[in-house]
């Protein structure tokens, strides 16, 4: 990976190191949690993206001497800061679900637990790591499953926004559960499947479609795949690629591995070019559409009866076309004391969805007899469950919950880096790939329904909710004490918040 880029900070960052560094807290350890608060296209989940490259980026971070020289050309930080940022590299701890979790809204997908302004800078790389990966892999899973067992191409490269999007996305992609892609870049350098045969261009480099298939025929015998709707989808197109087949291929003993339908009605020309090859005998070619599809397409498409073996699917893949924010946001939860403690931090909000959860905190994952997913526990690091029934309170109205009595929990955070220091193995992508699918099979049917899905409220633990209640009550007491004291204080608080 290459980190040459980190300074991809929000510029305040750095204005806050400096003031830290002025107050002397540069030592003092901090707890920030990274977490989303809404799932995308009103999913009921969504899958941890590219963990492994935000642990190797906090790994190789540090300050180049044109870096320094520029944040100096700004004549706003002092010599002794920027000595300082010169030698800082990151020493602190990271605790984060692996690459190609289920996680849910509001629970801590990566913790960070170090020096306040190592923890700080970090943050927009973080964040710009985890939102797109995060958004592509749980589309890219949204859109396989529409697919119902059918393989799904990867064919967004040239629309993704900017080369590492197309490149990293296309690996987001596949380890969301497509076969391949087509960016070649992503075959050579993360081993991804690399798919794809012809363009328009090259059926009209020919003086007509036959030639066009002839040539491609005898240079790839194997894995002959036309496609057909330059011309003339069923008046051509498909015509000419069984004349190929039975004229070139057979002789050579090989078969015409399929065809792509890139425009049209698709249901509709995939239903009679499927007819046309089972009444020439070539039950075995394959039929694959593309053309700005996406999950609700697909979906319509197999109600309709299409029989499409493949999908190509690009734009609305790669750039997470219909909500193309994921959301993520980092917050400080805890803050280190003159003891060394850390102490929970909260932030509170008008908007009780921004109200964050204070502290050092781990997931407990709750499975049912059958292996899904009952709940995630939101605790306090060290906190212990207790053994039997637990109430699973909504972390916005704690007053509401339901109690399971049956269940086995498992600790889904893992300890990624210690004192700066990677001591996690991360998967292979292929790896990854086959834990996505382990993953979804722990989500119930009306989990995983495209439209109207069935949510899984996280629940926060005993002490949790209690120390949040807690927090949020002696910031009620001190707003009620400000207001009697100062009677503009409401006002003042208003724009606190």
């Amino acid at each position: 990976m290459n980190n040459k880029n980190n300074m991809l900070i929000d510029f305040y960052e750095l204005t806050m190191g400096q003031a830290y560094f002025n107050q002397g807290m540069e030592n003092k350890k901090a707890c920030f949690d990274l977490f989303y608060r809404r799932c995308p296209d009103k999913a009921s989940f969504a899958l941890a993206g590219n963990v492994q490259s935000a642990v190797e980026f906090l790994r190789d971070f540090k300050f180049e001497k044109d870096e320094i020289e520029y944040l100096r050309s700004l004549n706003l930080f002092t010599e002794d800061y920027l000595d300082y940022l010169s030698t800082i590299k990151f020493t602190g701890d990271v605790y984060a679900v692996q690459d190609g979790s289920v996680t849910f809204p509001n629970e801590p997908i990566l913790t960070i637990v170090a020096p306040i302004i190592e923890a700080q800078i970090v943050e927009t790389k973080l964040l710009t790591i985890l939102n797109r990966s995060s958004l592509v892999t749980s589309k890219a899973n949204r859109i396989v499953r529409s697919a119902q067992g059918r393989a799904v191409m990867e064919f967004g490269t040239r629309r993704a926004h900017g080369e590492s999007s197309a490149n990293e996305g296309a690996l987001d992609a596949y380890i969301g559960g497509a076969v391949g892609t087509a960016c070649t870049m992503t075959g050579m350098q993360f081993g991804v499947p690399v798919l794809g045969t012809m363009a328009h261009s090259f059926i009209q480099s020919f003086d007509n479609e036959y030639e066009a298939f002839k040539a491609y025929a005898l240079s790839f015998p194997d894995k002959a795949t036309f496609l057909v709707d330059t011309y003339d989808t069923l008046g051509s197109g498909v015509p000419n690629a069984i004349k190929v087949a039975k004229e070139i291929l057979e002789p050579m003993g090989k078969k015409l591995a399929g065809i792509r339908i890139d425009s049209g009605d698709l249901a509709y020309l995939s239903k009679q070019a499927r007819k046309m090859f089972d009444e020439a005998g070539m039950y075995d070619t394959k039929i694959c559409v593309s053309n700005s599809l996406d999950e609700y397409l697909i979906s319509e498409l197999l109600k309709q009866g299409a029989p499409i073996d493949t999908f190509g699917v690009g734009e609305n893949l790669i750039t997470a076309k219909s909500e193309p924010v994921f959301g993520g946001v980092y917050k400080l939860t805890a803050l280190e004391n003159e003891k060394g403690a850390l102490v929970p931090k909260i932030k509170i909000s008008d908007n009780i969805e921004k109200v964050t959860n204070p502290g050092f905190k781990d997931i407990i994952r709750l499975y049912d007899k059958d292996g899904k997913i009952l709940t995630d526990v939101v605790k306090l690091y060290g906190e212990k469950i207790p053994k039997g029934p637990i109430n699973i309170k909504d972390p916005n109205s704690t007053w509401k919950y339901t109690t399971v009595t049956d269940y086995t929990p498992v600790k889904i955070k893992k300890k990624m880096m210690e004192n700066g220091k990677i001591i996690y193995d991360f998967k292979t992508p292929e790896e990854k790939r086959e834990f996505v699918a382990k993953q979804i099979e722990t989500l119930k049917e009306e989990n995983l329904r495209l439209t109207n899905a069935q949510t899984i409220s996280i629940s926060l633990s005993p002490r949790l909710a209690e120390l949040k209640e807690r927090l949020l009550a002696e910031h009620h007491k001190a707003n009620i004490k400000e207001t009697i004291e100062n009677p503009f204080a409401v006002e003042e608080n208003h724009f606190k918040n």
